[in-house]
């Protein structure tokens, strides 16, 4: 039942319903297209991955072996130059490690975890069809 121009209650909900929805699929759709996008250039960048990751691991081994022998050499004639090679070497990674691993966890703790941008975006849109939902009724 139409007066004049105005919409009913149940027209302005069913109005309002079929939006929420168009906009939800259309988001949806927009997640579900870039997530194609990204398994599409995942796939091809896997196997080229993989190797350089196998050649990054052997060089690293291969560096760790030469710098435990350049420091069993300095220490030569000990019988526990070995020992004292890869003790060293062990210690230097430790050190190194922990302070990359405290460097990753202030940074983490200083940006956060949250989406923050997809966190406002959402925030936006709530917000913008509480208005429009205002302005309907």
């Amino acid at each position: 039942m139409s007066n004049g121009g105005t919409k009913t209650v149940t027209e302005v909900v069913e109005e309002l319903k079929s939006e929420v929805i168009e906009f939800v699929s259309t988001r949806f759709a927009m997640l579900e297209a870039e997530f194609d996008e990204k398994v599409q250039w995942f796939k091809m960048a896997a196997p080229l991955l993989s190797v350089g990751v196998i050649l990054l691991g052997t060089a690293w081994l291969l560096s760790t072996g030469f710098l435990v022998c350049m420091i069993a050499q300095a220490f030569a004639p000990n019988p526990w130059a070995w020992a004292i090679a890869f003790l060293v070497v062990a210690a230097l990674y430790t050190i190194m490690g922990g302070v990359a691993a405290y460097l990753a966890w202030r940074q983490l703790k200083e940006k956060g975890v949250k989406p923050e941008r997809t966190l406002r975006v959402l925030k936006q849109d709530t917000m913008w069809l509480q208005r429009e939902a205002k302005t309907q009724l």
